[in-house]
């Protein structure tokens, strides 16, 4: 802390360390509020940046869930087996028995992350059938008695229709 309660930086600054490239940075800035070519080519660019490292995320989720197989959670109990009777203990292996322990609770939750996933498509499609249908009531008790109603279908209704209310669409609502 500085002598005024605030906290400083390695060289005593308010504001930390000097950066480089700050004149570079206002110079980009300004350019890009006067070009708008420019502007929209570096928010093109971002945005596909973001889908690529998006698709890149989601194709290593998937070659890490191929992995997680019966012979990998095999492996972790023997593992963690061995870990937990050892004869001379260190806080590495205890904390190493907590993330394998935390590893090996991973087919519930993908479980239950898969259901959940099902779960909101369902959801969605359901509301959507309600929503395009011409006979909103009539749609509903189809769908009580095919018993295609749940919680989160109700969830989502009851967002519709508070967005609704708060878009003034009474008239969508109450028909």
């Amino acid at each position: 802390m500085g002598k005024y309660g605030r906290a400083e930086g390695p060289e005593g600054h308010i504001l930390g360390a000097p950066k480089a490239g700050h004149i570079t940075r206002l110079e980009f800035n300004k350019r890009l509020e006067k070009d708008a070519d420019a502007r929209e080519a570096f928010e093109r660019q971002v945005r596909e940046e973001k889908e690529r490292r998006k698709a890149i995320r989601e194709r290593e989720l998937m070659i890490s869930r191929c992995r997680l197989n019966e012979g990998f959670f095999s492996h972790l109990k023997i593992e963690l087996g061995k870990l937990r009777f050892a004869v001379s203990k260190t806080q590495d292996m205890e904390d190493r028995v907590i993330e394998l322990e935390t590893l090996g609770k991973s087919p519930a939750g993908r479980k239950a992350y898969d259901k959940m996933q099902s779960d909101l498509v369902t959801a969605r499609k359901s509301l959507i059938k309600l929503l395009t249908s011409d006979d909103v009531k009539a749609t509903l008790l189809d769908m009580v008695e095919q018993n295609e109603l749940n919680r989160l279908l109700l969830t989502l209704l009851d967002e519709n229709i508070t967005n609704a209310y708060q878009g003034n669409q009474v008239r969508r609502v109450i028909n």
